[in-house]
Parts: C-alpha cells; structure tokens; sequence
C-alpha cells in the first residue's frame, strides 16, 4: 500500500528516512496535528529526551486511534529548538519507527507555541480504504 521511491538523480538521505512514498488509491489518509511533548494532562518534563519521546508517543496513540500504527506514516515534519538534538531526534524517530521508512523532513526553528517545548512531531499517514 506504501511504496518507497528512490532514485540516483537526487541526493540520498542523510539518515534514515526515504526520498518519497507513493501511496496507493483508494487509501484514507489521515493528517496528525502536530504533537509536542506534554503527557496527556498537559504536563511538559524539563527533558529534551522525555519530550522526544512524548511527542512520538502521542503521534502514535492518535495513529492507533484510528486502526493505523508506525507503518501506516508516509511523511513525518519535526521541528526541533536546539540543533543539538539532531542525534537525539534520529534516535528516538528510528525506534518508533521500527526500521519502518517514511519520507521525512526536519527543521530547526527559533522556538514553538510554549517556550517550554523543545519538539514538535507531525505525520501523516495511509492504510487501505474501508
């Protein structure tokens, strides 16, 4: 239902994630707003990692709340404060994903809606049509 395309006539990825995935007719798509990493009573840690991982956690309770899971995201955007967590971004993004491919785009901003934050997480995902 996903398929990766890759091609030589572009640059390869700088890590793991695909150039693009075509998904297939027929499909629903469903749009992930973007998770920040509070747990579900709003509570932010101080830790970038536990944010990280919040943030991951709630992109995937919304995917499994409507039947998807880590395979079903065709795009994933991330917005990060701190450059420095690019590793920490990878790292975390590839556990969640299992080995799993999305296309994927990162980027380092000046700051997100609570100065508090320090990751933004936003997918968007396939499976097949009911």
């Amino acid at each position: 239902m996903l398929k990766q395309i890759e091609t030589d006539a572009a640059p390869k990825p700088f890590s793991n994630y695909a150039q693009a995935v075509e998904i297939a007719p027929g499909a629903r798509h469903l749009f992930v707003a973007g998770q920040v990493g509070a747990d579900p009573s709003g509570k932010i840690p101080e830790s970038a990692e536990e944010q990280h991982r919040l943030a991951w956690a709630n992109v995937l309770v919304i995917l499994k709340a409507a039947g998807m899971d880590h395979r079903n995201i065709v795009d994933a955007r991330v917005f990060i404060t701190d450059r420095s967590q690019i590793g920490l971004y990878r790292q975390i993004r590839d556990e969640v994903l299992k080995g799993h491919r999305a296309a994927a785009t990162l980027l380092v901003v000046a700051g997100l809606a609570d100065p508090r934050l320090v990751v933004e997480v936003t997918v968007v995902a396939a499976a097949p049509g009911k």
